[in-house]
């Protein structure tokens, strides 16, 4: 496989009314590296996710995984490699349990019943959810259905972990939580998020969009202190990276 895990060479994308999404955006993302896509509401980003995994194909231009382009005919291959957490854990949980659940990519892809136990069980244990198994997802909190959502797509062993806005609806501790979970993980990650202080904390690198196209794309640090930038696209520097007015400190530490 290329050293490039993930390539977009001049992707664009209309939605039928017309609306143009994506105007060709192009970048290269490695193998290990934490990337975020930020932009304020419609500068593409959803839409770029969609684009990663062949949910959306792009008007024009080209998505690659690895060595193969992302096309109908490479649409399981794509997905083996490609796991997708929504904003939104109620899309992903629909079995009547959370071991349910969680087995039910596993069993699909044709892994034997024998074997499931220990990948749902292995699954849950990533994300500290174990004693959730038998729950029904419906009596889990939110924080706890994020956590089982990302359980169900670790479960299938991807090399890429795609996700959409991971700590959106949060309480202060179950956002902690999830936070931990995202540094701790070794696959190659890219996130979409408005979570800017979340973002300073997990990703390395920061791509910025405005428009359906790629204003920026460099270090979390370079890109959150051009304030002109983010102000041009909408976006505001972390809280954590906002100097205090009185003594010019940053941070919440208060002066």
């Amino acid at each position: 496989m290329s050293h490039h895990i993930v390539a977009a060479d001049r992707l664009s994308f209309s939605y039928p009314d017309g609306t143009a999404a994506l105007r060709s955006v192009s970048f290269c993302i490695h193998h290990g590296e934490s990337v975020a896509l930020i932009g304020a509401n419609g500068a593409g980003k959803s839409t770029l996710l969609q684009q990663l995994n062949g949910c959306l194909t792009p008007s024009s231009g080209e998505v690659r995984i690895g060595d193969f382009p992302v096309t109908p005919r490479t649409l399981q291959e794509v997905r083996r490699t490609v796991g997708m957490v929504f904003q939104d854990p109620d899309d992903q949980l629909f079995m009547p349990t959370v071991f349910d659940d969680i087995a039910f990519g596993p069993l699909n892809r044709g892994v034997a019943p024998g074997d499931i136990e220990a990948q749902v069980a292995a699954a849950l244990q990533a994300v500290g959810a174990g004693h959730l198994a038998g729950k029904p997802p419906y009596r889990l909190s939110c924080g706890e259905k994020k956590r089982v959502a990302i359980a169900t797509v670790l479960a299938m062993d991807p090399a890429i972990l795609v996700m959409d806005e991971p700590t959106a609806g949060l309480d202060p501790f179950s956002r902690r939580e999830v936070i931990k979970l995202l540094k701790n993980f070794s696959h190659t990650r890219i996130i979409t998020s408005h979570d800017l202080d979340m973002v300073a904390e997990v990703c390395d690198r920061v791509i910025v969009m405005h428009g359906g196209e790629i204003r920026a794309d460099g270090t979390a640090e370079e890109i959150f202190a051009d304030t002109e930038l983010l102000a041009g696209c909408r976006l505001e520097p972390p809280f954590s990276m906002q100097a205090c007015v009185v003594c010019g400190r940053r941070g919440v530490t208060a002066c």
